[in-house]
């Protein structure tokens, strides 16, 4: 069995790492234990700000530092900063296109307990409506690691989504990232499953029962939502004929959305989205979540079935 870690547990020991090779500052709202940016500020106390419970601010604040010359990460729940620092993102990070990148942590719905006013399944959504912001969501702790690594050396800001539940780890240590390209993970005409974050595990699993049923599923991870790698996707559907996509996010605005915006304009073929079904989400223990919103790998598989059975 892979083992399974948390993309916030890669998010702050990335940081911790990458702090001795690259010059940047790190930015918490009084969660840094949470974010796991607190492992960052016990290495480089000198280069680790705490704004308080100011989600806004923190983001001007980001932003100031980032027009004098820093690289900044500015930290907080997905929730506060897509959704109650968006105009501050919005018009003092993007307009500006300054060199911040938002480490968003708690994404989803696997947030959990939390319930839906934390479960945040906007982000992608309010994120990529923003002109010049770059928007990622790995699938695993290597995958988070390494864009992270991409982040500092990239010139713009950049919205980074991360996971409290802890998922497997798909990648070895040699997995090379690459922003703005997706991965393709299993070989197959039948069908393509588009998939981001922790769905691209699930994803992976759909597509071995699938092949048991004499289906075989091509396995994309969009590690990048915007830009979104366009050609892969376009190839996918002229070679598969129909596309189902998987995340854990609001089926409006996301993934899904993004997908069917390039294949309806570049080589329509049907797409079935999988995500959640434009409701909020509800406090529990994380597996009744995912199965109460659909989010497992029999439904992947079913959704599957339903595109196979759509195709020209």
């Amino acid at each position: 069995m892979a083992e399974k870690i948390a993309t916030r547990e890669a998010y702050g020991s990335a940081l911790a790492e990458l702090g001795d090779k690259y010059d940047f500052v790190v930015l918490d709202a009084d969660l840094a234990a949470a974010t796991k940016t607190g492992t960052f500020k016990k290495k480089f106390p000198e280069r680790f700000f705490d704004c308080g419970i100011a989600e806004g601010n923190m983001m001007s604040v980001a932003a100031g530092l980032a027009a004098a010359g820093k690289t900044v990460f500015a930290s907080s729940f997905a929730m506060f900063a897509a959704g109650r620092a968006f105009e501050q993102v919005r018009n003092s990070i993007c307009y500006p296109h300054l060199n911040v990148k938002i480490g968003a942590t708690h994404a989803g719905i696997t947030v959990g307990e939390d319930g839906a006013t934390h479960q945040c399944i906007e982000d992608f959504a309010l994120m990529r409506s923003i002109p010049g912001m770059t928007v990622v969501n790995p699938a695993d702790a290597v995958e988070a690691k390494a864009a992270i690594e991409a982040a500092i050396n990239f010139d713009g800001p950049m919205y980074l989504r991360f996971g409290r539940y802890a998922v497997p780890v798909l990648y070895g240590d040699d997995y090379k990232f690459e922003l703005g390209k997706g991965v393709q993970m299993t070989e197959g005409n039948d069908l393509t499953i588009v998939a981001t974050g922790m769905l691209v595990g699930m994803s992976m699993e759909a597509a071995k029962i699938l092949e048991e049923r004499g289906i075989k599923a091509r396995v994309i991870n969009i590690h990048t939502i915007k830009p979104i790698d366009k050609d892969i996707i376009l190839k996918a559907a002229a070679e598969t004929g129909a596309i189902v996509t998987a995340e854990e996010h609001n089926i409006i605005g996301g993934l899904g959305s993004a997908v069917a915006e390039v294949v309806g304009e570049g080589c329509p073929v049907p797409v079935i989205r999988l995500g959640v079904e434009d409701k909020f989400g509800h406090s529990g223990k994380v597996p009744p979540l995912l199965e109460m919103y659909g989010l497992t790998v029999e439904n992947i598989v079913a959704k599957a079935e339903i595109a196979l059975g759509m195709k020209k």
